[in-house]
């Protein structure tokens, strides 16, 4: 289910910019600007310097193949509206196939999480890629992010053409890691309640099904929390599970790769 802050709730800059943008490219802005520009403090503003770096930073995957791993990642994780935005974006920023060997490689890596043949670099880098789209996998599905017309041609191309970046001026200045950011630092709710949920303890089942099922997640789940809680509170509350989930298979496999 949409939470109405994420349509509604961004302070005035996001605002102009969201209407400057959407005149522009006649197109209404989609779901996942929406959400990283929504309190950036909290979440986007640290998250989008780590998708810039891990999507087209330096790297030993072309920017075609981190869209192809995005692409995998999402339908391993079962998110329709994100598997549907990298197949589009393999083809803007190039289509990988016929597969290296180590691409291969990364791929059986990052859905087992067990030691494979392929350069160290390489898997640490496809880690990072998968720790940004196991985020937003997982967002996308609790908070039902959608395809408009029109939406996945210019939000695609803009991705691509701009980088994964978004202008200081609507993020501010990201401070910090993700963990700190969403687990730690103040925000509406405890910290102690958002490490809980990060671990999949919070809210009787619903943490637990946004850390390994965010695809059954039904707008009767969000409902039922709006009766208790308020948006802002089901917003970090489901991002903390994200991160949570993300950051456990991304610690787990740089313990494989000895870090």
């Amino acid at each position: 289910m949409r939470l109405d802050v994420l349509d509604h709730g961004h302070r005035l800059p996001a605002r102009l910019f969201f209407r400057l943008a959407s005149t522009t490219s006649r197109v209404p802005m989609s779901d996942v600007p929406k959400t990283l520009l929504y309190r950036p403090e909290f979440f986007g503003a640290v998250f989008l310097d780590l998708s810039a770096d891990a999507m087209r930073g330096p790297s030993f995957w072309t920017a075609g193949e981190r869209e192809y791993l995005a692409q995998r990642t999402a339908e391993r994780l079962q998110c329709p509206y994100c598997a549907v935005t990298h197949t589009e974006l393999v083809k803007i920023a190039g289509d990988p196939t016929p597969l290296r060997p180590e691409l291969v490689a990364a791929l059986d890596f990052l859905s087992s999480l067990e030691p494979v043949e392929a350069p160290r670099e390489a898997l640490v880098d496809a880690l990072k890629v998968s720790l940004i789209w196991q985020v937003m996998n997982r967002l996308a599905n609790a908070f039902g992010f959608a395809l408009l017309p029109g939406q996945l041609e210019s939000g695609t191309r803009s991705l691509h053409r701009f980088g994964y970046r978004f202008p200081r001026f609507l993020t501010g200045t990201a401070s910090g890691s993700l963990r700190h950011a969403v687990l730690e630092a103040p925000a509406v709710t405890p910290p102690a309640l958002r490490r809980a949920a990060a671990a999949g303890d919070a809210w009787g089942p619903y943490a637990a099904t946004v850390r390994t099922a965010s695809h059954r997640l039904t707008d009767e789940d969000i409902a039922r929390l709006r009766h208790d809680h308020t948006e802002d509170e089901i917003f970090e509350v489901t991002v903390a599970a994200a991160v949570g989930a993300a950051l456990d298979h991304y610690e787990h496999g740089l313990e494989i790769l000895g870090d």
